[in-house]
């Protein structure tokens, strides 16, 4: 079952959804997260830190499952 994460205003990256997690301690280790473990945005895989995520989006990261919702603005 997907975790719901907030996420305030309409948009994150990806770099910044992982920090927000704590898949990652800093913007330094995202590049080698993203090369050790399979990420998929809504099913596709996706390897692109800076990538725009929506609410309503779905992101598989390893065994984690998170879907963004809308947080307070």
């Amino acid at each position: 079952m997907a975790q719901d994460v907030a996420i305030r205003g309409d948009m994150i990256r990806l770099g910044q959804l992982l920090k927000l997690v704590d898949l990652v301690d800093g913007g330094g280790e995202v590049k080698d997260y993203l090369s050790a473990v399979e990420v998929y945005i809504n099913g596709e895989r996706e390897d692109r830190r800076g990538r725009q995520l929506h609410p309503g989006d779905i992101v598989r990261a390893g065994a984690q499952e998170l879907r963004l919702v809308a947080g307070p603005a």
